[in-house]
């Protein structure tokens, strides 16, 4: 009899931390990242990172609480009040940066070589930009604050032209020009 309630009390126990984790975890992959949010007080993009570790150790306790770790407008603005956590509760993915790219460059080409771009590989092949001036630029480079306006003036790039296109600018003199027929 006793061996069966201490098999029911630890599966009681299992499932309730199990529960718990699974809370945890959610609130850390759900909150983790760059973020780009309107600040409310001047009305202009924003970079920010939410505390991903306090929201999961809050969420195991029942209410995920928000806080920011960073702010593109720290340390200046570093006593704000943070009312621009009600964007990130109201749309936390729609916020996220690398969302916010990976919309944009949905259904774009390489400007090129005119390839589809297909999903994107965040990890090792990010696609990168071509600027005004021709200039092909990665994502570090560019500040997140900054990443609206940048959309605005620069066209996609494929990984593997931006890497020619990087050589051709920094080794000139070891590229040879051949006109298509």
């Amino acid at each position: 009899m006793r061996s069966v309630v201490f098999l029911v009390a630890s599966g009681i126990v299992a499932a309730a931390v199990a529960y718990v984790a699974w809370l945890v975890l959610g609130a850390l992959r759900k909150y983790r990242g760059v973020r780009v949010i309107t600040c409310p007080e001047n009305k202009e993009h924003a970079a920010v990172e939410v505390d991903a570790t306090q929201a999961a150790i809050t969420a195991g306790f029942g209410e995920t609480l928000l806080q920011l770790k960073s702010c593109s407008r720290w340390p200046e603005r570093a006593g704000c009040g943070q009312m621009c956590l009600s964007q990130i509760e109201a749309s936390p993915q729609d916020c996220l940066l690398r969302t916010i790219l990976t919309k944009w460059y949905a259904g774009k080409s390489c400007v090129y070589c005119a390839k589809p771009l297909g999903e994107i590989d965040w990890i090792e092949h990010k696609p990168a930009l071509r600027s005004l001036e021709g200039r092909t630029v990665e994502w570090h480079e560019v500040r997140p604050e900054q990443v609206y306006a940048t959309l605005a003036t620069h066209q996609p790039v494929c990984w593997n032209c931006h890497v020619a296109e990087s050589f051709r600018r920094q080794h000139p003199e070891l590229v040879i020009e051949r006109p298509g027929h």
